[in-house]
């Protein structure tokens, strides 16, 4: 299986070394490949970055520990928010960095509120945000090479492969080239994942046998019970909120090529979700048939073993890349996305200047790579569940919507309440963070709601309550971002 994993991750490197013979050295082109990006294009790169190893390795993983509910938990409620942001919050974003130059959340908002002191506090909250996210993605290429190539492969090796690979192309391409290889990686996913739910069911005896084989040995994995609570399953519908303040989906937005571009994703999402989700799912409920013994963050591998077990060879190989491609697809926009918040509006301020095109380029090449090199050292600290690592990212980037949602939607939002919101919601989330970490199933005073059903109130009130303390903002700058289109 290995020599196949390896030639996959040559022909993803050859692809994002071919992306930069197409590129201009302008930072606009280094960051959102001069806003050329087309539909499917566009809908691919959407898809591949938000399903990281989350929605394979983690979903996998968590439906091996609490069952089939996980679906419901995550995959039904995406499928309906994420296009209905796209359409309300992506278009609008887009229209506005297409008409102002914007290539950042940090520069849209600071012009929005007319408040450097908000860009400069945002960043490092994105920035820290971001960090298990990108755990996620190194974590599972470890995970992955090390399952599939047994003892012999240590599980730093596979997470020193993927970030290899990803820093070698995204430095090369920027994001044209994470854009190509992001469609090829999703469109090979998402096929490898249907063959491998088909293959792997087949074997174990079809559908019906494989669900009967589980309800005999583990009911409670087929039925919601005890391990989904009520209150959970509700306050988890805030969770994949956080699709409209991810620095990389942010970024993908302003690179389309014109409003239209947006309806592929905006109409596909719900069925790349179901073809992504419900393989993972099933995978992790049926690895109860074969590894029903595996504990706390070994539940992660559940899918690999199962690749391994099933699937051994050169088939075997192309499903294990599949997984990387997942991995991949998220890894790289993320880290791209860090490397060109901390170019644009980072830098500028440090040295007194606008920085050139070419300075710009080599300044986010850098620190997208010190970024990874950082995720890469606590991979090897840090042993976690990747489900759970990916819920906290997504609960912080959900409490930050409020900021985004007023500086487009609403005229009396003011720079203090945009600040009092931001730090409510991270005060609340870093509170949240400290007494639910390491406890898989953490809520609030146990009731079974997740701490998001606090924080993302906390922070929408405090925004309103301060923006009418406090004096409206100017009408001609609030008219360019909350005007009629």
């Amino acid at each position: 299986m290995l020599p196949v994993v390896f030639l996959y991750l040559g022909l993803v490197l050859a692809i994002g070394l071919w992306s930069h013979r197409m590129a201009r050295s302008t930072g606009e082109d280094f960051f959102v490949a001069g806003r050329t990006i087309g539909p499917f294009v566009l809908l691919m790169t959407l898809f591949g970055t938000h399903m990281t190893a989350f929605a394979l390795l983690g979903a996998s993983g968590e439906s091996y520990r609490i069952g089939i509910g996980v679906f419901g938990l995550m995959a039904s409620s995406s499928a309906l928010i994420a296009p209905t942001l796209f359409f309300f919050v992506g278009m609008r974003v887009w229209r506005l960095g297409k008409q102002y130059g914007y290539v950042t959340q940090v520069e849209l908002l600071s012009e929005r509120f007319q408040s450097p002191l908000l860009g400069l506090c945002l960043f490092p909250v994105l920035a820290v945000l971001l960090v298990p996210y990108l755990l996620i993605g190194v974590m599972g290429g470890g995970i992955t090479l090390s399952e599939i190539g047994g003892d012999a492969i240590p599980t730093w090796v596979g997470s020193v492969l993927i970030t290899a690979v990803v820093l070698v192309y995204v430095c090369f391409g920027g994001l044209r080239g994470t854009a190509w290889v992001n469609t090829f990686q999703t469109c090979f996913f998402m096929v490898i994942g249907a063959v491998t739910v088909w293959l792997i069911v087949g074997r174990l005896g079809g559908l019906e046998t494989a669900m009967a084989r589980v309800a005999e040995s583990h009911p409670e994995m087929l039925v919601r019970g005890d391990n989904v609570r009520p209150l959970q399953l509700v306050t988890y519908l805030l969770i994949p909120a956080s699709v409209g303040m991810f620095p990389h989906i942010f970024q993908h937005w302003l690179s389309a090529r014109r409003a239209a571009t947006f309806r592929a994703p905006v109409i596909l999402y719900p069925a790349c979700i179901l073809i992504v989700w419900l393989p993972s799912v099933l995978l992790g409920v049926f690895g109860r048939i074969d590894f029903p013994d595996l504990v706390g963050p070994q539940a992660n591998s559940v899918l690999v073993r199962m690749i391994a077990l099933y699937s051994p060879g050169v088939l075997g190989g192309l499903l294990a890349a599949g997984v990387f491609a997942a991995i991949m697809s998220s890894l790289d926009s993320q880290s791209l996305a860090l490397g060109t918040m901390f170019t644009r509006d980072v830098m500028p301020r440090l040295l007194g200047r606008k920085l050139a095109d070419g300075e710009q380029v080599l300044a986010g090449r850098l620190f997208l790579a010190s970024v990874l090199l950082l995720t890469l050292g606590l991979s090897f600290v840090v042993n976690r569940s990747i489900f759970g690592l990916a819920v906290w990212c997504f609960t912080g980037y959900t409490a930050l919507l409020p900021i985004l949602i007023g500086a487009l939607f609403w005229r009396r939002a003011t720079a203090a309440g945009a600040l009092a919101s931001l730090a409510t919601a991270f005060a609340s989330w870093l509170y949240f963070f400290r007494a639910g970490w390491g406890k898989p199933d953490y809520s609030v005073l146990g009731s079974g709601a997740m701490p998001v059903a606090v924080i993302v109130p906390a922070a929408a009130l405090a925004l309103i309550v301060v923006s009418l303390l406090t004096r409206p903002p100017d009408t001609a700058v609030v008219e360019r971002f909350v005007g009629d289109d």
